[in-house]
């Protein structure tokens, strides 16, 4: 049985805002905990108007505020873009605030353009300190040493379980030397997922967080009661990443019927590459394709995101998916 997580991407869709796009993420985090969902994720993204998760640690606090027992935490916090005292004391301050619930992933791109990092106050080599700054991370999420000066208040010993995450080599193998579990954005990211699993296994080393590695992957679904309708359901993530790929980032669009034949080609296939990994579909589809991803890949761990413009729609594919078996083998 593999373990089914969620990877909120807060969408803001057309004519919402993202008051709205909060409200039905802290609806989507209350029914996916109802259905047995083990983990609950948002990402921090910046200067992207259809996604409302910038402030990942505030929208977090709310989410753990409406539920009870899933885990919450953060797929991922960009940690160039902090000092990483200010990440401990965010997700010391949400560990205070729900005990044994709280993880913090941590990647290192900027999760913005080029214009937004500088607005960020980072430079495009900030990202050289990653490695150094996990570990100062680590170090201020532990329990405190009789010598230790600057303490992360809250945060010290609090021992946020930390994940790496990453879409290339990078992040793999800097997981496996520091022996944390790792988490791989194959949802958008196809190219480096089996690389990357083989890289991070090969060289994963024993340590005080895990004795034997853990690897999560990310997978889209758009799961509906036909095939059709699952497909009308994924066209809108395939427009707003068309209109990113060129440099129109916008609110998630209105879902249209047979896309591929309103749209470029050639963007929608660049589209549909970067979102190879998607379970699109009837529940048999859907299913299926779960079993064969989590045995194509030999995952512990399934992170599912649905960019539906529909909220309603969206609840149904995760309803959908809950429900997959992989015990059973796949028909055909």
């Amino acid at each position: 049985m593999a373990v089914l997580s969620v990877l909120d991407l807060a969408p803001i869709t057309e004519g919402s805002n993202a008051r709205e796009s909060l409200l039905n993420s802290a609806d989507l985090a209350r029914h996916v905990e109802a259905w047995g969902y083990h983990r609950y994720w948002m990402a921090e993204h910046h200067n992207m108007t259809g996604i409302a998760s910038a402030a990942t640690a505030v929208a977090l606090a709310y989410i753990g505020s409406q539920t009870k027992t899933i885990r919450i935490g953060a797929g991922g916090i960009m940690l160039p873009n902090h000092a990483p005292l200010i990440a401990a004391e965010q997700f010391g301050t949400l560990a205070a605030l729900f005990p044994n619930r709280v993880d913090l992933g941590l990647g290192r791109a900027p999760g913005t353009d080029g214009a937004t990092l500088r607005a960020l106050r980072r430079t495009y080599d900030s990202a050289d300190s990653f490695p150094a700054d996990v570990q100062e991370l680590l170090g201020y999420l532990a329990d405190p040493k009789p010598d230790q000066k600057i303490k992360a208040v809250p945060g010290s010993g609090s021992n946020v379980p930390v994940w790496l995450l990453g879409s290339s080599l990078f992040g793999a193998q800097l997981a496996a030397q520091l022996g944390l579990p790792y988490a791989f954005a194959s949802h958008f990211a196809p190219d480096y997922l089996h690389l990357a699993i083989e890289a991070y296994t090969n060289n994963f080393k024993p340590s005080q967080y895990l004795d034997k590695p853990y690897i999560a992957a990310a997978l889209n679904v758009f799961a509906a009661d036909t095939e059709q309708a699952a497909k009308r359901l994924k066209s809108s993530m395939q427009l707003q990443f068309m209109a990113l790929r060129q440099g129109n980032p916008g609110p998630l669009p209105a879902p249209l019927d047979n896309i591929e034949d309103k749209v470029d080609p050639m963007a929608l296939a660049a589209a549909n590459h970067a979102l190879k990994y998607s379970a699109t579909g009837s529940a048999e589809q859907v299913h299926h394709y779960m079993r064969d991803f989590k045995k194509a890949t030999g995952v512990n761990e399934l992170i599912l995101t649905c960019h539906a413009y529909d909220h309603k729609a969206r609840l149904q594919s995760f309803e959908i998916a809950k429900d997959c078996r992989f015990d059973e083998p796949n028909k055909g």
